[in-house]
Parts: structure tokens; sequence; C-alpha cells
């Protein structure tokens, strides 16, 4: 019953994941400063989904201090990988 009981927010992350990526992919029809290949769009995705499901995952387990660490380090992390996958901030 527990992958049930997961498989309503994963949806609901797999959705939210694709949600910002709507925003690149009209940017490229309309400029020529976005140019996003398949992989930048799979590198997103990813990235996206594996931090919201560590995000469902964290927001059930652990005491309340726990969980808002837990979630601060996945955000953290997220924004980290992010920005040095977009300018390369730390190279």
């Amino acid at each position: 019953m527990a992958t049930a009981s997961i498989k309503k927010p994963l949806v609901g992350v797999a959705v939210a994941a694709a949600l910002p990526l709507l925003i690149p992919a009209v940017a490229m029809r309309f400029t020529a400063e976005v140019t996003w290949g398949p992989g930048d769009f799979a590198a997103a995705a990813a990235l996206l989904f594996a931090a919201g499901t560590a995000a469902v995952i964290a927001a059930r387990i652990g005491h309340r201090v726990h969980r808002r660490a837990m979630l601060a380090l996945i955000a953290t992390a997220l924004l980290l990988v992010w920005a040095e996958l977009a300018v390369g901030l730390f190279h």
C-alpha cells in the first residue's frame, strides 16, 4: 500500500517539474537568445523531478525540525546545481 500512497504526490511532482519547462520552450519560439536542446530539457526535468521526489520523501519522515532542515538542504542543492548548469557558477 505504500506505493499507492506515494503515487499521487509523484504525479503532482511530475506535473510541477514539467510546467517550468514550458517557459524556455515558449521563449525559444519568440527569441534566438534562448537556445535549449533536448539534453537541456532532459537535465532540467530530471533535476526538478529528483528534487521534488526527495522533497515528497523528506516531508513524510522524521521530526518537524528534521523535515524543515532536509527541505532546506534539498532546495539549496537544487539551486546550486541549477546555477552551476546554467552559468558555471563554480567553474
